[in-house]
This record gives structure tokens, C-alpha cells and sequence, in this order.
């Protein structure tokens, strides 16, 4: 489905990183934004910078995506004022980098919550009324590599993607007699906030190869606005999985077609990380 003059898109996540972005190039093509975020200031920000768009921002509303009484009561603000949406876009998240040993339950929980109930909440709220509407429309759904591929240190938050991606496969073909598209999202490395928001257990976030770590994945990582064309683009060509960037896809390749090398490079990937919280514990 391509965006156009007058496309009602939800988005969640708005307030920076990939959300922004891509509410700022739906708006450019004169979309009607429906925006949240946790972060009521960074979303203030967005609308703001939609200001001067072709697009514009009916309504932006600071809540909790995990929790569901607040994204049930937004749809029903939404749908009372401006009726069904047109493409609805699960792009908030957070990240988890851990091993099991330093995790509670509250630290599966919260990556739970958000990233896999969030999008939930969401599609529960407003799916069927797009359904009733009958007008046809997207989903996006934006997960992680992280969900393709269990990357060391990444057991609840592979947890979350894997499970959006799964839904979102479902969804791709209980949608399809009611027109509505799936499109799910597979970034690697996106120079967003995220990146210094991320929380790290059982390592000193101070330890010197934990910062060449994240120099590293810096280098590496493309700009949110790249991700943003990108998922206009998979509207556009209706096209189901987007996996952003050439080493995610290379890595993916490699799964499926050669897992011993692709055992090896994960194995390599857990070493590194396994010594960095050894380093940084033995310099305590």
C-alpha cells in the first residue's frame, strides 16, 4: 500500500530513531500521522518537525504501549474522531543484552511487555476495526535480526523478535482476504538512541572493550532515515520481510545455507562478549 495525501498511518516510537524518521517521510508524502511514544518530549519534537510537512499530525499521545488500557483507550479517541486507520506501524522498542544468569524476571518482563505485548495491545486495538472497514490497508511490524538469528546475549530480546516475527507471518495470511498487507521489519546495527540506551547486565558499561564494542557496532550501523525508505519502499512492493542491511542478510544466507560457518561466526561473536564481562569483572 503506498502512502499518499490524506493515508491514516499509526505509529508507535515516534519520538526518534526509526519511528521519527519514518513519520517524517510518510508526512513528506502528506500522510495524516496518529503518533505515540513513551517520551512525550522527543514526541512533542517530532510533531514539531512535521509542522512544515505536506503531511500533518491529527493526534500524538505520550503512553505505555505495554500497557493495554491506555493503547485501547488512544484507539478509541482515534476511531471516534477519524475512524479506521490505513497502515498501522510497530516500530517502538527496547533491547536487552544479557545472559541468563543476569537476568531476573523483571528483566524478561519488560522486554516482554514492550516488544512483543506492545505490538499485540496494538493490532488487538485496531486491526478490527481496519477489518470492518473494508478498505484494505498494511501492517508493519519492525523486529530485529536478533529475531531471525539468536545472537549470543540476547536471549529475551531474541525472545520478543522471534515471536513478532511469528505473528506477523500468521498475519501476513489471515490478513490477506481482507487486503491487508504484513510487512515485518529486520534491522542490525541503526544508529539510533537505542544504542546508548540499551541496558547491559553482567558487564561494566565503563569497561574499555565494551566501548570499542560499541565504537564498532557504530561504524557499522545505517541511519534510521535509510531504514524509514526502506519500509516506504516494502509498502509500496507489498513485499513481507525487510532485513535492512547487507551483513544481517549475509548472515541470514549463511543459516540456512552453510551452518557450520554460520555456527562458527556465532560461536566467535559469544566468545568476545563472554570475555568482555570477564575483563571487565576481573577489573573490579
Amino acid at each position: 500500500m503506498e502512502i499518499g495525501k490524506g493515508t491514516k498511518v499509526f505509529i508507535t516510537g515516534a519520538a526518534s530513531g526509526i519511528g521519527r524518521s519514518t513519520a517524517l517521510a510518510a508526512a513528506g508524502f502528506g500522510a495524516r500521522l496518529f503518533l505515540t511514544d513513551i517520551n512525550k518530549e522527543g514526541l512533542d519534537r517530532t510533531a514539531a518537525l512535521i509542522s512544515g510537512k505536506p503531511g500533518e499530525v491529527c493526534m500524538a499521545r505520550a503512553m505505555d504501549i505495554s500497557r493495554e488500557d491506555q493503547v485501547r483507550q488512544f484507539a478509541l479517541d482515534i476511531h471516534a474522531g477519524y475512524g479506521s486507520m490505513d497502515i498501522v506501524m510497530n516500530i517502538a522498542g527496547i533491547a536487552l543484552f544479557a545472559q541468563i544468569e543476569d537476568m531476573t524476571h523483571d528483566s524478561w518482563e519488560k522486554i516482554i511487555n514492550v516488544n512483543l505485548w506492545g505490538p499485540i495491545h496494538v493490532l488487538q486495538n485496531f486491526v478490527p476495526a481496519m477489518i470492518r472497514a473494508d478498505r484494505g490497508g498494511h501492517i508493519v511490524n519492525v523486529a530485529s535480526v536478533a529475531g531471525l538469528m539468536g545472537a549470543p546475549w540476547h536471549a529475551a530480546y531474541s525472545a520478543s523478535k522471534a515471536g513478532l516475527i511469528g505473528m506477523s507471518e500468521a498475519l501476513y495470511f489471515d490478513l490477506r482476504p481482507h487486503r491487508i498487507g504484513v510487512t515485518v521489519v529486520c534491522p542490525g546495527g541503526v544508529d539510533t538512541p537505542l544504542q546508548e540506551t540499551v541496558e547491559i547486565l553482567g558487564a561494566d558499561k565503563g569497561g574499555k572493550r565494551l566501548g570499542e564494542l560499541k565504537k564498532f557496532f557504530g561504524r557499522h550501523a545505517i541511519s534510521p532515515d535509510a531504514v524509514a525508505q526502506q519500509i516506504l519502499a516494502a509498502l509500496k512492493k507489498k513485499k513481507f520481510l525487510v532485513i535492512t542491511s547487507a551483513d544481517v542478510r549475509f548472515g541470514y544466507f549463511f543459516k540456512h545455507h552453510a551452518p557450520p560457518l554460520y555456527r562458527v561466526i556465532m560461536f566467535r561473536i559469544a566468545g568476545l562478549l563472554n570475555s568482555l564481562k570477564k575483563a571487565d569483572n576481573d577489573s573490579v
